[in-house]
């Protein structure tokens, strides 16, 4: 184990204060990132109770939000897993 002296001496390395300093800045950037991805959160519900306000349904935003986001196959999964979802409500007499 290192004395107390043998550890301070360690940290006062220079490419020590430089990796301290480097994951300093790193955890800094990691926290305003998230701080203005909960801001950009924020503004999104705000605009969703905005259209909801306007009468709008706001799950169906979701999910035309979510099918535009997808990829060319995933549409196509997509609408096909409709199809089967269509077909078995329909043998079930739900359509």
């Amino acid at each position: 184990m290192l004395a107390r002296s043998q550890t301070a001496a360690v940290q006062d390395e220079p490419a020590t204060k430089f990796a301290k300093d480097q994951l300093k800045a790193i955890i800094e950037r990691i926290e305003r990132l998230e701080e203005e991805k909960k801001t950009m959160s924020d503004d999104i519900r705000d605009v969703y109770a905005e259209a909801k306000g306007n009468g709008f349904e706001v799950k169906a935003l979701r999910w035309i939000v979510r099918l535009r986001r997808m990829d060319a196959s995933q549409k196509a999964a997509h609408a096909e897993t409709e199809t089967i979802m269509e077909t078995y409500m329909q043998a079930l007499g739900m359509l």
